[in-house]
């Protein structure tokens, strides 16, 4: 429990730390805790290349060729999350071949830390699940990766479909509005007998 003293001093020391100031101080603290950058709002990581991003999206559009500015967003959507795909599918390649060194993991990602990553994918790979799993501690890593890259496709897949929607209508084909699917899980009360 706190003392009403302490209430006044947490006070008037919140008052006087009010964080960082200007774009660039605010633009590098809002990466304090980038740890896989799989649910990051951001879509390139340091580490990554703009130019293979920029080259992955432009050949993206040229494939699904947006008309105005709502298809254009839709894809927009779908490139981030293709991209995060295979941000996943580097992880998951890390973690099936972790790195064979004597270093700890701490000690490795320290030391790549400093030196920077490089342009070798497989490193970046190792690098990425290191991260990942430490933010998973390593007990369902697998699990929580499953589930984040179910998360990622569901809205690859729900901008592609969206996307393929508005093209039919554009081209004047009748669009059926999205099915929706109502799923009952209860069992009847004999389900369990046997017959």
């Amino acid at each position: 429990m706190s003392t009403p003293a302490k209430v006044e001093a947490n006070r008037r020391n919140a008052a006087r730390s009010t964080g960082p100031r200007t774009l660039e101080g605010k633009a590098s603290s809002s990466k304090n805790s980038l740890r896989h950058g799989l649910l990051s709002r951001e879509v390139l990581l340091p580490d990554e290349s703009r130019e293979t991003l920029g080259s992955f999206g432009k050949r993206l559009q040229d494939e699904l060729r947006p008309v105005g500015e709502l298809e254009v967003l839709l894809v927009d959507r779908i490139v981030s999350s293709a991209w995060r795909l295979r941000r996943v599918l580097a992880v998951e390649a890390g973690l099936f071949n972790p790195p064979d060194t004597e270093e700890t993991p701490m000690e490795a990602r320290l030391r790549r830390l400093t030196e920077g990553y490089g342009e070798d994918e497989t490193e970046r790979a190792v690098t990425l699940s290191e991260t990942y799993r430490e933010d998973a501690y390593s007990a369902d890593a697998f699990s929580r990766l499953s589930r984040y890259e179910a998360g990622i496709e569901r809205s690859l897949f729900r901008a592609l479909h969206e996307l393929q929607r508005l093209q039919a209508a554009r081209a004047g084909t009748h669009v059926p509005p999205p099915v929706a699917v109502d799923v009952d899980l209860a069992l009847p009360e004999n389900a369990g007998a046997e017959v």
